[in-house]
């Protein structure tokens, strides 16, 4: 089978790790691309690989008006993409005991969450008139199951997964496909600061290609690297307790404000977060 080109891309979180290897391999590919993300320089110098198939936006994903004006922008240029890709995403470490990471979780929410709804909303209607096309979400092998210390981040692509689940749903008798996609560790910013146990760590070069070949395939359901699924679900066979006890043992990934802690987007910055708050509370 020969796996399809996609010729007009639109890609969220096109400024991390994943989001320029999958901007460089469109872009390789021949496709025009509507890169969106918060870094213009990142951004531009993405741009400038292929200056006449490209545009940039710098929205929020979770502000509902300012994608709807980013996608009816890309469309007056490029037309009704064939493949849309919700790829902006956060994580850190979560505390419920902590009343300052109650904001992490809600912007994690709106980011992760929302801001998959907020990017494919705008072409829905047009992909349901095409009859063709792909939305695909990055979601994450951590949302399948809840881990100690991260309750945010599994909160939000578990969140996703179910969203992407209805959402296919809905646009199967269309002929659109939605993929969801489910990384493990990637070597990104987002992991950089990881002080457990990383297995099945891929380059996200390979896990872009990865990505592109399945959705062009119209597989549904993709883990980044496969061999990562299998692992998870080989824990998830374990009793509840004896799986949490496995976790507890293991570092805690760091909170906003902790050394190796990634930005958030929206948050003070982690100066501004009074120093009780800043404290660890790993077992």
């Amino acid at each position: 089978m020969t796996a399809t080109v996609f010729r007009n891309a639109v890609l969220t979180g096109a400024c991390g790790g994943l989001g320029q290897a999958l901007a460089r391999a469109l872009i390789h590919q021949g496709a025009a691309v509507a890169l969106v993300g918060m870094h213009r320089p990142t951004l531009e110098a993405l741009a400038a690989l292929a200056p006449g198939r490209c545009a940039v936006y710098t929205p929020d994903v979770a502000d509902t008006a300012a994608l709807q004006a980013m996608a009816a922008d890309w469309m007056a240029r490029c037309g009704t993409p064939d493949l849309v890709v919700a790829n902006a995403g956060v994580a850190g470490g979560f505390d419920t005991a902590e009343a300052s990471d109650l904001a992490v979780m809600r912007r994690m929410l709106e980011i992760n969450l929302l801001g998959a709804a907020t990017t494919f909303q705008p072409f829905v209607k047009a992909l349901r008139a095409q009859q063709h096309g792909a939305l695909v979400g990055v979601a994450s092998i951590a949302g399948w199951r809840g881990m100690p210390g991260n309750g945010a981040y599994c909160a939000s692509k578990g969140g996703l997964i179910r969203y992407l689940e209805s959402l296919r749903a809905e646009l199967r008798p269309a002929g659109v496909l939605v993929s969801t996609v489910s990384p493990g560790y990637l070597r990104t910013a987002l992991t950089a600061g990881n002080r457990f146990a990383m297995p099945g760590l891929m380059e996200p070069e390979a896990a872009a290609q990865a990505l592109l070949a399945g959705v062009a395939r119209g597989r549904t359901h993709i883990v980044l690297p496969a061999r990562i699924g299998w692992l998870a679900r080989l824990l998830n066979v374990l009793p509840g307790a004896l799986h949490d006890r496995l976790l507890l043992a293991q570092p805690r990934k760091p909170r906003v404000g902790e050394a190796g802690a990634t930005a958030i987007p929206g948050l003070p910055h982690p100066d501004e977060t009074p120093t009780h708050d800043r404290q660890s509370n790993n077992l």
